[in-house]
């Protein structure tokens, strides 16, 4: 196993128990770019170096400083800073740094994915606090709660999220830190815009039909990164000195409109309605009016270019 990216104690009350954090998450991005010198094709490196030095003579390279050279400082003033040793960061006086103190516990509806920051696997830190681990995680399902604390690592304190996995057979509970309310923008700023506009019951209902029709249980395994593969395709053809592969955008005509109505019947009834309404087996509903008259009711889409064959005489 690897090492715990925290040790410390989740504490509720006057009860405690030592537990260990692993970070639950893991890049598995296998492409890794360089930066190269386009003229010479060399590699490129950083260096740090001091401000004044790369000011003063920015044609010459300037002496890179070591790692021992380099403290942490805070601008007080312009151009003035008081530094900040690694053994005083280690000396700050906050509990949470090695205790997790439950402070209160919600239901889990109640937590907005947007406040979810980054997950941890929870671990009881040996066999003597399994009993203690395992009652918490058992009360917590029971009663369908999460625990609320705060924990401290990486240079700042967290909200920190702690509730059972969903499976019992693992036995193990996850932690999330969270963001603060006044790291989330105001949604009001970017909502506030939005047109107010009446929603047609038919088309509600076709639309809660497709929602029904492609509803299915959530399998994370079936979704890839697609652009990991166009990446690694590209990467190939360099290599090989192949055609680079392109994306075929299809700019959309103008003038091919359809009515929402028309779209979500569509979607509901698959490629079997489509052809049969392409066909003229059916009559034409009396939503579908000329482009002009669609658009001034605001709720026509754009028909791909891909098909032109079954787009319907006005």
């Amino acid at each position: 196993m690897a090492r715990p990216y925290w040790s410390g104690h989740i504490q509720i009350s006057l009860v405690s128990f030592g537990v260990k954090l692993f970070v639950a998450t893991e890049a598995k991005s296998e492409i890794r770019f360089h930066q190269i010198s386009r003229k010479t094709g060399e590699r490129v490196r950083h260096q740090k170096v001091t401000a004044s030095a790369a000011e003063d003579s920015p044609n010459e390279a300037a002496e890179a400083l070591g790692k021992d050279d380099i403290v942490k400082g805070y601008e007080y003033r312009k151009g003035e800073y008081v530094t900040i040793e690694p053994k005083e960061l280690e000396e700050l006086r906050v509990p949470s740094k090695h205790t997790i103190e439950v402070s209160q516990f919600v239901n889990e509806d109640e937590l907005a994915p947007e406040y979810m920051e980054k997950p941890y696997f929870i671990v009881p830190e040996d066999d003597v606090q399994a009993e203690a681990f395992a009652t918490v995680r058992a009360a917590l399902k029971k009663t369908k709660k999460v625990g609320l604390g705060k924990i401290a690592f990486g240079g700042r304190e967290h909200v920190f999220a702690i509730r059972p996995t969903e499976e019992d057979s693992l036995g193990g509970m996850m932690g999330y830190t969270m963001r603060y309310a006044e790291e989330l923008r105001k949604p009001e700023e970017y909502f506030s815009e939005i047109k107010k506009v009446a929603v047609n019951e038919d088309s509600l209902e076709l639309a809660m039909e497709l929602i029904k029709r492609k509803a299915a249980k959530f399998d994370p395994e079936k979704f890839k990164d697609q652009y990991e593969a166009a990446l690694r395709e590209l990467v190939e053809a360099k290599v090989k000195h192949a055609p680079i592969p392109k994306e075929e955008v299809e700019t959309p005509r103008r003038g091919q409109v359809i009515n929402l109505m028309d779209a979500l019947r569509k979607s509901v009834g698959g490629d079997d309605a489509a052809a049969e309404s392409s066909a003229g087996k059916k009559k034409p509903s009396a939503s579908s009016k000329p482009a002009a008259s669609k658009e001034k009711k605001g709720i026509s889409l754009v028909k791909t270019a891909k098909s032109p064959s079954k787009r319907r005489s006005a």
